[in-house]
């Protein structure tokens, strides 16, 4: 569980290191790393996306804050 928590967290983490590269330069990385193919440039943002859904539940489930105060 911790490993997949960390997996996606560094999905994330290049997510958004790619949304900053294309914010500031309009090179789209994963557009280019796919060969321009949109099934496999789709597929690594719906991968994100569930990514996304899965770090939810899990601060939703484990509470990982709960003993900071």
């Amino acid at each position: 569980m911790k490993f997949t928590c960390y997996l996606c967290a560094s999905n994330l983490v290049i997510l958004g290191i790619c949304a900053a590269v294309f914010a500031f330069t309009g090179f789209d990385i994963p557009l280019f790393l796919s060969f321009g193919v949109p099934l496999i440039y789709r597929s690594f943002y719906a991968v994100c996306g569930v990514s996304a859904l899965f770090l939810i539940y899990a601060l939703i489930i484990f509470k990982p804050f709960k003993g900071l105060k």
